[in-house]
């Protein structure tokens, strides 16, 4: 299997109707469980974009957005799945992990800006 565009494309879109799916769930829990699944959802969607939006920036010169979708996909869905599992009961949200898929996350943005260098070259 080749990391090329149309991979990462196709696993960005797959993640966000993963997170579209949990926030249409999250009506059916109570309230405080609920608003886990929201934030986890909401990160996880917005991380999905942002994996996409790499394609635009590769598109326009910065070549260098390609290394990003692994750590703002991969961030996300640690961070989302850490979230879900806070609200079935698996642990507390107060998690190291939580910490370190923040980190991978901004790392995913912190290479987009960086390529951002590049655009229009």
């Amino acid at each position: 299997m080749q990391w090329n565009r149309r991979l990462w494309m196709r696993l960005a879109t797959v993640n966000a109707l993963a997170s579209v799916l949990a926030l249409i769930l999250s009506a059916h829990l109570p309230e405080h469980l609920s608003s886990l699944v929201r934030i986890g959802a909401q990160i996880q969607f917005m991380h999905s974009m942002a994996s996409i939006a790499c394609a635009t920036f590769m598109n326009v010169g910065a070549v260098s957005a390609r290394h990003a979708p692994p750590y703002l996909l991969g961030g996300s869905l640690l961070f989302a799945l850490l979230h879900y599992g806070a609200a079935l009961g698996f642990w507390g949200t107060a998690n190291w992990m939580t910490g370190f898929a923040a980190v991978v996350m901004a790392t995913g943005w912190l290479i987009m800006s960086i390529s951002g260098r590049n655009i229009d070259r």
